[in-house]
């Protein structure tokens, strides 16, 4: 994990949207992506989401001193508001902003690593409450135990897992659609909102009666990472799956790019992701788009064309598949071109009823799941860069 951010903020540094009158190949610091992360191993759910994030506090607009503040502080992991339902143990029918940290080596016992991680998140939730027009209040400190997600997706357990402790401050419950449009016009630029993309999916996918919405500052050494993510859980619904149809999950007949990139050639700005966990072993049958043509580098999928369109499955088998569809010189992709089959799946998917009774630890490992392959994704495409500018 370490590494993908290193290589982010080599790749970062050196391309964005101001060089946009070249049609050469080019990285620009926003970033739109559609995800379905199709879960039989942890959850049974299938959960859609469009993630819109940044390293520009210009396009996600975070005052410096606010970032800075976060950044600068070692033990900060992240920052999160979510309206996500029960985000934490304890917490009913409340949105939540979560300020996660790591635990310090000084924090003997319960009572010092309660104290401790209040201390920090009461100095920052003022700030945080300025910045998104909120009242939130503290509510309770929450020790996380559980590894299962980032062992599931092999991460160093930046994001969450055991260690990490969260002071939690919550205020009233807003309907997704309403939060949605509230933050995201307080966070991101009209020019990027007026420029359609991602972001008009996302905002039809918020009066969905299951979506959420989760907003994700994680400081680096650098740059923050700014993650705004709409999603849509389907409960019980992934042994379900036969073909596996992406849009469908995402509401949507078609995926089209935000034309904020229509001024130079940023293949690896917009991509579609989905990530299969199966209980046991599966391999990809059939597709019914294209696969992109790839070479080895250091033991990863590089494309040989970034200005073809299609598919990159890396794995392609085993209990964790995971798929990256790349536009290409294309500005949109129609929903029957996305489709492809595993050997060895189920039935056609079903959406079922919400189960009230969810485990909060389990609820909280999937949410925190999906944040963590958007930053794999995030990784993917600036090594995909970085592989392609090596092999040319």
């Amino acid at each position: 994990m370490y590494r993908v951010f290193a290589i982010i903020a080599i790749a970062i540094a050196s391309f964005g949207i101001s060089q946009a009158d070249s049609q050469e190949l080019q990285f620009a610091t926003f970033q739109e992506m559609g995800q379905v992360l199709i879960d039989q191993q942890i959850s049974n759910n299938v959960t859609a989401s469009i993630t819109l994030q940044s390293t520009s506090n210009q396009e996600m607009k975070i005052p410096s001193d606010v970032e800075q503040k976060i950044r600068e502080n070692p033990q900060i992991i992240s920052v999160i508001l979510t309206n996500e339902e029960r985000c934490i143990l304890g917490v009913f029918d409340q949105a939540c902003i979560l300020i996660n940290v790591s635990q310090h080596p000084d924090w003997k016992g319960i009572n010092a690593i309660q104290d401790g991680t209040r201390m920090i998140g009461d100095s920052l939730i003022d700030d945080i409450n300025r910045v998104f027009d909120t009242n939130a209040e503290f509510h309770s400190v929450y020790i996380h135990h559980s590894d299962e997600a980032n062992k599931l997706l092999d991460t160093s357990g930046v994001v969450s897992g055991r260690g990490t402790v969260s002071a939690v401050y919550v205020m009233p419950l807003e309907d997704t659609m309403s939060m949605y449009e509230k933050i995201s016009s307080i966070l991101i630029p009209k020019v990027i909102r007026d420029s359609g993309g991602f972001y008009e999916n996302a905002k039809k996918m918020s009066s969905d009666p299951n979506a959420s919405m989760t907003f994700s500052i994680i400081p680096r050494d650098n740059a923050s990472l700014f993650q705004l993510k709409l999603s849509i859980d389907y409960p019980n619904a992934a042994d379900k799956v036969s073909t596996i149809k992406p849009l469908e999950f995402l509401h949507a007949d078609e995926l089209r790019r935000s034309s904020y990139f229509s001024g130079g050639f940023y293949p690896l700005n917009s991509l579609l992701q989905v990530v299969v966990l199966s209980p046991e072993s599966t391999s990809i049958e059939k597709v019914r788009g294209s696969l992109m043509d790839t070479h080895l580098i250091d033991e990863e999928k590089i494309p040989t064309d970034v200005t073809q369109t299609g598919w990159i499955f890396d794995p392609d088998s085993g209990e964790k598949i995971e798929g990256k569809f790349l536009f290409g010189k294309e500005s949109v992709v129609k929903s029957e071109d996305l489709e492809f089959t595993l050997t060895g799946f189920g039935g056609e998917f079903t959406e079922k009823p919400i189960i009230e009774n969810v485990d909060v630890e389990e609820n909280y490992e999937s949410m925190i799941i999906v944040a963590i392959i958007a930053i794999v994704a995030i990784g993917a495409a600036l090594y995909y860069l970085k592989g392609y500018r090596k092999s040319a």
